[in-house]
């Protein structure tokens, strides 16, 4: 730990991503692409620095959500553009400097570690069946020789499946010495960090590959390349839950975001989406059902539930069709076709079809709380705020406008009334 300093190339807009959003703000299971980089390279280093450019506070603001003592810097790209232009004018706190790509989320710490060899440049490759597309890298007798791009190769060198991975780790002091002589003498006029590749051969510094897994160093650049990336973390992710215990019926069909936390034999039917801080402890979650940043304690959810943010389930049923949001439910039983906003409701308490906690006048919301051992009847509104005190009863399809104390019946349902013959009445002109 910490024997390495870590700088991230986040600079690029990604313009084949085809979007006004930074390239590395794109999401895999719900985190920015730049999220992982970082995620993965503070568990190696304490001197970890970001270079950014395009819209480069958005994306400053977007990180300091999730990690402190991150060093951001601006490059320089209208004197300094290209890979080796961002490097320019940091200086690494450590001997060993390892330089990532803030569009590779699917990177992971434990191969970055393979990169502690002893080497002026270590240099990620990737042993492939067709290197086509990627630059070459020759390498004679455990060394790299001679790296060149596809469109620069000889036949032999396109014959050539080691290919250029992207990430390098180089001895910092090789690196401040080496930078200030790159040269932008090329068709983009662009300083390139692969020119110090070269540089150290020429000098005779040892270079050393460091073969990795395709996978792992898989490059975003467009939305095609991200839809694959989540697909492989989605994989990673339900594959650690099924590992520690969690059953899964059709694991393809389920989406869990990064975050999310599953403890005990918790069970995800098919179509279950997870969102955001979600927590989910010894619960059952139905086919088709969606619940984003809540806690659900010894309870079942489903199918086709809707719990929202700020939701609180503790040995409670919530059936199908029923929404919650800001709700802390308590021992409840609520089957099928009710919204719960903005309530507490305790244990004992059974909440009859179709009914609503009516929280929102057009400009402010109110809070329901409803005791122990209440029976909500069907098709029912509760204009908040209200209190429904312990052992108190709605009668089916009551309006509650008014706090209902403790073994009242309260009901609104107008009087019965039956008019005989009365649809011959009102049919017989209009057949």
């Amino acid at each position: 730990m910490n024997n390495k300093s870590i700088i991230i190339l986040a600079a690029g807009a990604g313009t084949r991503m085809k979007s006004e959003k930074p390239k590395v703000l794109h999401e895999i299971s719900g985190k920015a692409m730049l999220y992982y980089s970082i995620k993965e390279a503070l568990k190696l280093s304490d001197d970890i620095t970001v270079v950014l450019y395009h819209q480069a506070q958005r994306v400053q603001n977007e990180m300091e959500k999730y990690f402190e003592n991150i060093n951001y810097v601006i490059q320089d790209h209208a004197n300094y553009p290209g890979t080796g232009g961002a490097v320019m004018g940091i200086t690494p706190k450590y001997e060993q400097t390892l330089v990532l790509n803030g569009d590779m989320p699917l990177i992971q710490s434990e191969e970055l570690k393979k990169f502690d060899i002893d080497a002026t440049i270590v240099m990620s490759v990737l042993e492939l069946d067709s290197a086509d597309g990627y630059g070459r890298v020759i390498v004679e007798n455990g060394n790299v020789k001679k790296i060149v791009e596809q469109k620069d190769a000889s036949e032999a060198e396109l014959a050539v499946t080691t290919a250029n991975a992207g990430i390098y780790q180089f001895e910092t002091k090789f690196l401040l010495e080496n930078l200030p002589k790159l040269s932008n003498a090329n068709a983009q006029k662009e300083y390139y960090i692969t020119d110090l590749i070269e540089m150290a051969i020429n000098e005779g510094k040892t270079l050393k590959p460091l073969a990795v897994n395709e996978e792992n160093f898989k490059g975003v650049n467009s939305k095609v390349e991200l839809a694959d990336a989540e697909v492989i973390h989605q994989n990673r992710i339900k594959k650690e839950f099924l590992k520690a215990g969690v059953i899964m019926r059709l694991p393809d069909t389920i989406y869990i975001q990064e975050g999310v936390e599953i403890e005990g034999e918790s069970i995800l039917e098919n179509g279950v989406t997870l969102l955001g801080n979600t927590k989910i402890v010894n619960s059952h979650i139905k086919t088709n059902t969606v619940i984003e940043d809540s806690v659900l304690i010894d309870s079942d959810a489903g199918p086709m539930a809707r719990i929202r943010p700020g939701s609180e389930l503790n040995s409670t049923h919530i059936g199908n069709f029923v929404e919650t949001k800001k709700a802390k439910l308590n021992g409840v039983k609520a089957g099928h076709l009710s919204y719960l906003g903005d309530c507490e409701i305790d244990e004992g308490t059974n909440i009859g079809c179709g009914t609503i906690t009516c929280n929102y006048d057009g400009v402010s919301k109110y809070k329901t709380i409803i005791g122990k051992n209440v029976f909500v009847g069907s098709d029912t509104q509760l204009i908040a705020p209200v209190t429904l005190e312990d052992n108190t009863m709605i009668g089916a399809g009551s309006t509650v406008t008014q706090d209902v104390k403790s073994g009242q019946l309260y009901t609104t349902r107008a009087k019965k009334r039956a008019v005989e013959g009365y649809f011959y009445k009102h049919f017989e002109n209009k057949k």
